[in-house]
Parts: structure tokens; sequence; C-alpha cells
């Protein structure tokens, strides 16, 4: 992702190892205080300053981004959990003033919008309504927000603190690995290739 990667290695087949790096600390955000253009103090969200004295500042904003990623191919790893959170999904949720249809994996626009979401800058750096928009263009501002709310509603997002960016919940990792992989790995290719009539008839 521009100056900053995450690299995984296989440590002779014994310890799977993951670490992050950069060549530009800038890229990382954190909060601290910022002197502004009028000479006045505010403690805010900014880049890391490119100094030594960062490295005790960066150190906790990668282990967050390396944990996160573990999380996420860690997700894949027991699939009766995610069929079951997968079944959950599907199914309409209310939340008090309106229903919000379930996730469906055939329908295009709902692949394009969970694919979106699985992307490993969002994985790590969480998305908001522009870094989706950009992605689905097709989509209109308030079509956007109707799927962002879709999401939290069913669980799959969660919003951080008071700020209007989200990361995935565990939930929402599971399921949509799940979903995918389900329709990529196992279903698509039966419905291209002949199925057994013992199969059928069993």
């Amino acid at each position: 992702m521009g100056p900053a990667s995450i690299k995984m290695y296989d440590e002779s087949g014994r310890v799977l190892r993951i670490e992050t790096t950069t060549n530009d600390v800038s890229f990382f955000k954190h909060h601290r205080t910022v002197e502004q253009r009028d000479g006045s103090t505010a403690f805010k969200l900014a880049p890391l300053k490119e100094s030594l004295h960062s490295l005790s500042d960066l150190r906790p904003v990668a282990a967050a981004a390396d944990r996160r990623y573990l999380e996420f191919i860690g997700a894949i790893e027991d699939p009766t959990v995610g069929t079951k959170a997968l079944d959950k999904i599907t199914k309409p949720e209310y939340d008090g003033s309106r229903t919000y249809k379930g996730f469906n994996f055939f329908s295009n626009d709902d692949r394009n919008l969970l694919l979106a979401l699985v992307r490993g800058e969002h994985v790590i750096n969480g998305f908001r309504h522009l870094d989706i928009r950009r992605q689905l263009p097709r989509l209109s501002a308030s079509q956007i927000s109707r799927q962002l709310k879709r999401l939290r509603v069913h669980g799959l997002t969660k919003r951080i603190g008071h700020r209007y960016k989200y990361y995935l919940t565990e939930l929402g990792r599971r399921a949509v690995i799940t979903g995918l992989k389900l329709r990529e790995l196992l279903i698509l290719p039966y419905l291209v290739s002949p199925v057994p009539i013992a199969a059928v008839s069993g």
C-alpha cells in the first residue's frame, strides 16, 4: 500500500511471521499535539513525524495492523463457524424503523460490495464512505449510505468511535470469507461441470 506493506514469512515451515514495514512513517496517523498555523496547539489525528522519536508511536500502530491481518487470515480456519455466520447475514434484519434485506452472494451488487470490504487496505486501516464510493462508482452517495447502514444492522461492520470510519467485525470477516469461498470454489465449478447422476439421485 504505497510506502507501507505487510509481509508474511514462513519460518522453516514452523512459524508464520507477520510484520508491517514502511519507508515513510508519515503514512501512518495517530493522535498527537499539533501546532496550528496561528501558533495554537490542538490534540488531533495527524501523520507520524519523520523522526527517530516516532518509533515508539509507530510500534503500536504497526502491531495493530499485524493483529488485524492475522485475525483476517485466521477467519478461514473454521468453516463451521463461518457457515453459521453466513446463515445469519442472509436473513432480513429489523432495526426498529425499517427492515434491511439479507446479503445474497449470487447477486453481483452484493458480491461487489463485499469484495470491496475485504480489500487489504480496508482490513488494516478501515474504510469510509468515500472509499466505498471510489470502488463502486455506479452507486450514488445515498445508496452507499444505505448499504453502510445495512452492513451495520447485520453486524458485519462496526463504527470506530465518533468517526465515520468502519471495520469489518469478526462476524463480518468470517461470513464474507466463507460465502465468497463457497461461491467461487464450490458452487460455481459445479455449475459449469457435469454432476454425476449418482450424486443427484443420492
